[in-house]
């Protein structure tokens, strides 16, 4: 295995079937670009005579659209962005608040991910796209599933205020899991 000698970034980036680390080499002398994907290639392009442009790639289960720019900032210096459906990082993560919950919870001694898209309902666990079932209840929703034989539920629920919209609370064991700050 060959040393990344032309590592210049590295990025961590929380989708709904994991936290996925890229990973980019860009040799400025022969024009190398290597794109690594949770330590996998991606992309390998040798002797690039033009050092600025543009790598596209798709990340996770997903498959969700990702993009490196490279541009030139002066002189032999380079500035590389990430981005994730067309947006920046930063732009990309704070749009996945709104759009997401994501709980943190251990069973059994294994840590669990979950995280709900709340403009589909999906529910993924670990990577994986949970089966769910869904009943209507007096005060909102639920929405079941299973976690190592463990019966877990997602309440939606009014929060009456129309700026703070639905709330979502993961239930499991009946205690409430705590939300996840990524």
């Amino acid at each position: 295995l060959e040393k990344m000698t032309d590592l210049v970034a590295v990025w961590e980036v929380a989708l709904s079937d994991g936290v996925h680390k890229i990973e980019f080499e860009h040799g400025t002398t022969s024009g190398k670009r290597v794109v690594y994907v949770d330590g996998k290639e991606e992309i390998r392009r040798e002797w690039m005579f033009k050092l600025v442009g543009k790598e596209t790639f798709t990340v996770g289960a997903t498959k969700t659209k990702a993009a490196i720019n490279i541009d030139a900032v002066s002189g032999f210096a380079y500035e590389y962005t990430l981005e994730i459906n067309g947006k920046s990082l930063k732009k990309y993560m704070e749009n996945r608040l709104k759009t997401t919950n994501t709980w943190i919870l251990s069973l059994n001694g294994t840590d669990y991910r979950v995280v709900l898209e709340k403009d589909t309902m999906d529910v993924w666990c670990n990577g994986q796209k949970m089966e769910t079932a869904g009943e209507f209840v007096e005060d909102g929703t639920e929405t079941h599933f299973t976690v190592a034989d463990h019966s877990c539920c997602i309440k939606a629920v009014s929060s009456g205020k129309r700026k703070e919209g639905i709330i979502h609370t993961l239930i499991v064991n009946n205690r409430e899991i705590p939300e996840a700050v990524e």
